[in-house]
Formats: C-alpha cells, sequence, structure tokens
C-alpha cells in the first residue's frame, strides 16, 4: 500500500465530523475515502478506536456492503425486487451472470466489473430494471442487459 492511501485512511479515521465516533462510523469513513476496507485500516481503527483487531473485523465482516479489496472499474447492479422480479429480473440475472463469465454475484477475476443483486433500485414502474455504472435502464430485456454491460466494459477500450 503506498504512503497517499495510508494518509488517506489515517485522516479518514481522524476527521470524522459526527459527535459520536465509532468503529462503524470510521470503517465508513476510510471506504467513501478509498472505495474499500484494507488490512491496515482495521488497524488503524482498532487503534484510534482503542479496540482490537477482531473486534474492528467483528463489525466489518458484518455488515456485507463492505469491501475488503479495491474496487472495480465497472458495478453493475441488477434489481431482483418484487416488481423487477414478477417482470423478469431472472432472466436478467441469468444475462448478466453469462456476460460476465461469473457463477454468482462478485467481481470479475480480471478486476473490471462486480456484478451485484439489489433488493431495489427504486424505478419499479420500469421493471425489470438494472444499473450499470450507477445509470439506470429500465424495462430491460436479457439482450439489452447484455448489450449495456459489454458496452460499459468496452468503453474502457476507447480511453
Amino acid at each position: 500500500m503506498d504512503d497517499a492511501t495510508r494518509a488517506l485512511i489515517t485522516h479518514a479515521v481522524n476527521n470524522q465530523q459526527q459527535s459520536t465516533v465509532t468503529v462503524l462510523s470510521s470503517l465508513l469513513a476510510v471506504e467513501d475515502a478509498i472505495g474499500y476496507i484494507p488490512k491496515e485500516a482495521v488497524d488503524s481503527v482498532a487503534d484510534r478506536m482503542d479496540a482490537t483487531i477482531n473486534d474492528v473485523w467483528a463489525v466489518a465482516t458484518f455488515y456485507p456492503n463492505f469491501r475488503f479489496e479495491p474496487p472495480t472499474e465497472h458495478r453493475i447492479e441488477v434489481c431482483w425486487g418484487p416488481s423487477c422480479h414478477v417482470m423478469g429480473a431472472t432472466a436478467i440475472i441469468a444475462a448478466a451472470l453469462q456476460t460476465l463469465d461469473l457463477a454468482d454475484e462478485g467481481d470479475t477475476p480480471d478486476g473490471k466489473a462486480t456484478l451485484r443483486y439489489n433488493t431495489c433500485l427504486g424505478a419499479c414502474a420500469h421493471a425489470p430494471v438494472i444499473a450499470v455504472d450507477h445509470h439506470l435502464a429500465g424495462r430491460i430485456t436479457p439482450e439489452t442487459a447484455r448489450a449495456k454491460i459489454v458496452a460499459s466494459l468496452s468503453a474502457d477500450a476507447h480511453h
């Protein structure tokens, strides 16, 4: 880990604005600053909070949304909430998995994309919905889902 990242972690942990600082608020501050929770951040939070490393890991691993590896370049979310499920989210999930060559949600081996299932993307009237890099697309079909995912991944090749 480079010194700049270490400095960001230290600043995030030690300069929280809220009046009550907790292990959870410290972990959230680190993830906001660098996008994930590396081991060094767990050590830093434990020192700041006078907690054990095990206590900090217990909090960090309790919440499923924390990342422990650097974030990938792209985030694909497929909604599987009730409206999207009824309107065909299962086929959208299958298309996304196939397109990304994944067996389940998670990061692609090349570190380019993360696939997550989301309980609601807030666009139920447009079900089924996906979000590619936080851009919503509704009334999606397996084919349009594949096309949007491929387009986001191939956009990197044009930069």
